[in-house]
């Protein structure tokens, strides 16, 4: 059976601007962002003449100043360091980015201010609705890993807790640090632990993993997987480079990869609804990182042979 994830809600939607809007992505370091490819090919395809959308770099003790001096933008796109931050500056925060600790998008508020939202775990949750998640035999269709404990982390989890998926594991590289992610879980009426990574350990073999670590920190797993992961779901939210070691050795075992770069498309899809007030053309923002990254976004279904990436 196919799991269900969204209720297609999202937090605060702006009502819909007729004249030119102005947005953008901010954080550091910022270069390498594809957040531009993916709202300017939606403000196309919605024929929003005179929106743009830009890239700046920003740390996070300069968040604030450029706050009080950004008048008249639709929103705003953030990556790290200012996730954290931009909840201790909006004047609203919706309730998934205060469980999780975290904001990647800001609005303006009605009266002024800023509200912060978390679109993460949407663009987790439609990413994951993309394939097929119906267990192995033998294995609970509700039992899922997630690798690490930071805010993305705090994201998967709660996009698997508010899915009715649980128990989760949390496998964290420093434990300690992952303290606070099973009252996420909690929140939602779902269970989770938190366990620390130790060298050698085998992989996790649940049905649904999500890896929420930097690029090439789970590959160590890549050796350690079992010989089968039919009917295993990975969604590794590092997508460049891509694809990594331990994302060829599940497709080489037979399991199923949802591509992080799904993960971005999806949560961005939510940003232009929140910024515009329109349905985001999900079809022309995919069709926009399929030009920049080929096949970004498939989800890629293993045989139990050759991965189908070239070396």
């Amino acid at each position: 059976m196919t799991t269900k994830w969204l209720d297609g809600n999202v937090g605060a939607v702006a009502a819909h601007r007729s004249g030119p809007g102005r947005a953008a992505v901010l954080g550091h370091p910022i270069g390498h962002s594809l957040s531009p490819v993916l709202h300017r090919a939606a403000y196309a395809a919605l024929g929003l003449d005179g929106w743009t959308y830009e890239a700046r770099d920003l740390v996070a003790d300069q968040l604030a100043a450029f706050l009080a001096r950004a008048d008249g933008w639709a929103g705003f796109s953030l990556t790290m360091p200012l996730k954290p931050v931009a909840l201790t500056l909006a004047t609203h925060v919706d309730r998934l980015a205060r469980l999780t600790g975290g904001a990647n998008t800001l609005i303006p508020a009605a009266g002024g201010g800023w509200t912060a939202l978390n679109t993460d775990v949407d663009g987790i949750a439609a990413a994951l609705n993309d394939a097929d998640l119906a267990a192995p035999e033998g294995l609970s269709p509700h039992a899922a890993t997630v690798l690490g404990s930071g805010a993305t982390a705090a994201s998967a989890l709660a996009a698997l807790a508010r899915a009715g998926i649980g128990p989760v594991e949390v496998w964290a590289r420093h434990p300690e640090r992952g303290a606070h992610l099973p009252a996420i879980a909690q929140a939602f009426g779902g269970v989770a632990s938190v366990r620390g990574i130790s060298a050698g350990r085998p992989a996790p073999v649940t049905p649904i993993v999500i890896a929420a670590l930097p690029p090439g920190a789970a590959d160590a797993f890549a050796e350690r997987l079992p010989a089968n992961a039919r009917g295993r779901v990975l969604l590794d939210v590092a997508y460049d480079p891509w694809p990594s070691r331990l994302v060829r050795a599940w497709v080489r075992a037979g399991g199923t990869v949802v591509p992080g770069l799904a993960m971005l498309m999806h949560q961005a899809a939510r940003q232009v609804e929140a910024m515009t007030g329109l349905t985001a053309p999900i079809a022309a923002m995919r069709a926009a990182l399929a030009r920049t990254r080929p096949g970004g976004t498939d989800i890629v279904r293993g045989n139990g042979g050759e991965a189908p990436w070239a070396d």
